[in-house]
């Protein structure tokens, strides 16, 4: 019982349903956009409202149920997820990449020289006869 209630608490978990939660939330105002906005403003230029458009397969004819191929639904999904994913792009992917290359950026120039780094530096400068660069502290080895 340790072990699932180590893993219940790791932050990845955690991060992992609060992604999904936003996510199931984002793709209903998404859903909303596609079927209350966009399909009317696309059912203008041929005067349909493409959600409810079906094709009968079998039993077409009255007092028979009939096998329908709801292809306007999946016209709309189709919508759904493209808008759903142009959106995800261009408001979560690119900035994100923008912002992660900034501080990349950032990162390597405030970069700490390594233990490495300063020893060779020392080692280098008692080659030459030089001082070591102030703040390197030859006296107390690791």
């Amino acid at each position: 019982m340790k072990g699932f209630i180590d893993f219940i608490r790791k932050g990845n978990l955690v991060q992992l349903a609060v992604a999904f939660v936003m996510g199931l939330a984002f793709a209903a105002v998404v859903t909303s956009f596609v079927n209350d906005l966009v399909s009317p403003l696309l059912g203008l230029f041929g005067g349909v409202d493409f959600s409810s458009k079906t094709a009968c397969l079998k039993n077409c004819d009255v007092g028979q149920t009939p096998v329908l191929l709801s292809w306007g639904a999946f016209l709309t999904a189709v919508i759904t997820f493209l808008l759903t994913a142009i959106v995800i792009y261009f408001v979560i992917v690119k900035p994100y990449e923008k912002l992660e290359e900034r501080l990349s950026k950032n990162k390597d120039e405030d970069v700490a020289p390594t233990e490495i780094d300063l020893l060779t530096e020392i080692r280098d400068s008692l080659q030459n006869g030089d001082t070591p660069r102030a703040g390197a502290d030859v006296s107390k080895p690791n």
